[in-house]
C-alpha cells in the first residue's frame, strides 16, 4: 500500500486519465483503503461499484474479494467468479478488460507484490498497442509481480517507484507535478 500511496500522491489533480486499481487484501476484514490512500491522493479515491460509469481524474479500487472488469462502454463490472492465479481480485482480468476496452490508449502499471498476477494481462495490453510499466527491483518491496511482468517481454518501461508518476504524466501529455 505504501507504493500505491506514493504513486497516487505524485499524480496531479487534472491527470486526465481514469485510474483503476487491484490490490490484494484480506477479504475477511473491512477495507479502509480508499480512506487511507485517499489522504495522499489529489484524485478522489473510492471503491468501485458495479455498473458505475468511469470518470477521468478519479481512482477506483476493486473491493476485497471481487474481480473488477472494465466494459467497452466505460462502466465497471464486479464479479465473484473463481480465483485467478489464486487471487480475487485479479490484475490479469482487469488488464485484459482494460486492453479490450481501451486498446492502444491502455496503460498498465505493475507495482511491488508477490506472485505472478498481472503477467498474462500485461501481454494483452501490449498486444493491443497499449503501454506497460513495471516497478524496478531496487524500489520494490516484493519483486514477484513486476518480475513476472518483465519476463513476458511486454513491459515498455522498468522504473523506480519515484519515476513512475512522472512517466504516467508524460504519457498523458500533462505537465509534471511533484
Amino acid at each position: 500500500m505504501t507504493a500505491l500511496s506514493e504513486l497516487l500522491r505524485r499524480l496531479p489533480a487534472q491527470f486526465g486519465a481514469i485510474v483503476v486499481i487491484v490490490q490484494h487484501v484480506d477479504p475477511r476484514h473491512r477495507s479502509l483503503m480508499p480512506q487511507v490512500i485517499g489522504r495522499q491522493s489529489r484524485l478522489p479515491v473510492t471503491h468501485a461499484e458495479d455498473g458505475i460509469t468511469l470518470a477521468r481524474d478519479h481512482v477506483y479500487l476493486a473491493p476485497p474479494n471481487q474481480h473488477l472488469l472494465i466494459n467497452r462502454k466505460g462502466s465497471l463490472t464486479l464479479t465473484d467468479t473463481e480465483l485467478v492465479n489464486f487471487v480475487r481480485p485479479s490484475a490479469d482480468l482487469l488488464f485484459e478488460s482494460v486492453a479490450a476496452a481501451y486498446g492502444e490508449r491502455a496503460i498498465a502499471v505493475v507495482l511491488t507484490g508477490t506472485g505472478h498476477d498481472g503477467a498474462m494481462g500485461v501481454t494483452g495490453i501490449k498486444q493491443r498497442g497499449g503501454t506497460v510499466i513495471a516497478q524496478d527491483e531496487a524500489s520494490s518491496e516484493f519483486f514477484g509481480m513486476p518480475s513476472a511482468a518483465i519476463v513476458t517481454g511486454a513491459v515498455d518501461f522498468i522504473l523506480p517507484l519515484d519515476e513512475i508518476p512522472r512517466k504516467l504524466v508524460a504519457l498523458m501529455g500533462r505537465e509534471s507535478v511533484d
